[in-house]
């Protein structure tokens, strides 16, 4: 049951940070899943390295570092892919 959360999670994380930055990007459902999981994984060591208390679950705190993270993993993958077609 923890990967079908964690799997919800980024899908709702990816998916506001998208929304939130729009762009030209073709990621699709498993791209903004990763998106959204990489988020969630950046904005856990940001919090803890800003040192906020840990993650202990699914909540609304957890959800904003996400949605933060996952906005500036979307960040480096547009600077990366628009390098690439240069």
């Amino acid at each position: 049951m923890g990967i079908i959360l964690w799997i919800v999670f980024g899908i709702v994380a990816g998916s506001v940070a998208r929304l939130l930055m729009p762009g030209p990007d073709r990621l699709g459902m498993a791209g903004t899943i990763l998106v959204g999981l990489a988020g969630a994984l950046a904005g856990g060591i940001i919090g803890s390295l800003t040192g906020s208390a840990g993650a202990t679950g699914f909540d609304f705190r957890s959800l904003l570092m996400a949605i933060i993270g996952s906005m500036g993993v979307l960040f480096c993958y547009r600077s990366y892919s628009m390098r690439a077609m240069a």
